[in-house]
């Protein structure tokens, strides 16, 4: 299991780093396919202009979730990096869904596996992810991190769904996976 050390160092180290990693909610979730890096002198970062009520858990230790809401619309989970202070999180774009496809269908009322968790959005719905989840350790329940169990391909290119800073190739993925939120154009 992954625990928080990992995350104590910079963004642009686990960032690449958590692709192929398996990440559960209660045993619901995948692998990690897709994820954008978040750097706290970065002005599309939460946390760049300081911190505030909605961003302090950014702000906390290394090894937790920051959750938020996207648009007043959808929930998004980030994985806080480098130290406590330090506002640096990696977003957790796209998972390649692996178990508990039947609470994911169900809480996205689909049947397309492709589109469970293509997107922030959609991959917070499909585990069940809320505000609640906000602050928590990733290294307890209700979550889990399993390392991932081969060498894998990973190519990057700029962040989506951003107007400042969007031209930063900031933005990984698991190279020729299908269940990416976007195709990925390298930088």
């Amino acid at each position: 299991m992954i625990g928080r050390d990992f995350f104590a160092r910079s963004v642009h180290d686990v960032a690449p780093a958590l692709i192929g990693v398996t990440f559960l909610v209660d045993g619901v979730g995948g692998r990690i396919v897709e994820v954008e890096a978040y750097h706290h002198e970065d002005p599309a970062a939460h946390g760049y202009a300081g911190k505030t009520g909605r961003n302090a858990t950014m702000f906390g230790p290394p090894g937790h979730a920051y959750v938020y809401r996207s648009y007043g619309i959808h929930w998004c989970v980030n994985f806080v990096c480098e130290a406590e202070d330090v506002a640096d999180a990696v977003l957790i774009r796209a998972l390649e869904p692996t178990s508990g496809l039947e609470a994911m269908r169900r809480r996205r009322g689909l049947d397309d596996v492709r589109l469970l968790c293509a997107g922030p959005g959609r991959l917070c719905q499909a585990l069940g992810i809320t505000r609640e989840h906000d602050g928590l350790p990733l290294d307890s329940r209700p979550f889990r991190l399993e390392p991932r169990v081969e060498e894998l391909e990973v190519v990057r290119g700029p962040r989506i769904g951003i107007t400042r800073a969007a031209d930063l190739p900031w933005r990984y993925g698991l190279a020729g996976s299908r269940y990416l939120s976007r195709a990925l154009r390298p930088a």
